[in-house]
């Protein structure tokens, strides 16, 4: 057993100082803001094209699926990329939220989804800021 397994044996805490804090309160809202992405998303576009509908649930959800940072969540990409573009690829669930519910549905529900992506968003800094220094 090397020194810093024995370390992290005996200090848990030691193990989450260098993982990625994606705790459970900053990706629940993370996620949310990606369902709503995924059903306001198809639903904007529907009246222009099916197709368009139906592209734009497999790049919201095929893109982060297949590409991230190594560490940064739970799950493993098959691709990996650096901070700046995982970042980017990540805003871009919220920025599809907020755009197509305000396509799609009533001022006052959108509304409620930007409240909620803005949420999701700053709970997202300390993860992200860690992301930037790897």
């Amino acid at each position: 057993m090397s020194a810093e397994d024995s370390r992290t044996h005996q200090d848990p805490s030691a193990r989450t100082a260098v993982a990625a804090p994606d705790s459970l309160s900053a990706s629940a809202p993370r996620f949310l803001v990606e369902i709503i992405a995924w059903v306001a998303a198809p639903w904007a576009l529907a009246t222009y094209s099916i197709w368009l509908a139906v592209l734009a649930d497999v790049l919201l959800i095929g893109l982060p699926t297949v590409f991230g940072m190594p560490g940064a969540k739970k799950q493993k990409n098959p691709v990996s990329i650096p901070a700046r573009p995982a970042i980017a690829l990540e805003l871009l669930q919220p920025v599809a939220a907020c755009v197509a519910a305000f396509a799609a549905w009533p001022p006052i529900v959108a509304s409620l989804v930007v409240a909620v992506s803005l949420a999701a968003c700053g709970l997202q800094l300390r993860r992200w800021r860690w992301m930037l220094t790897r």
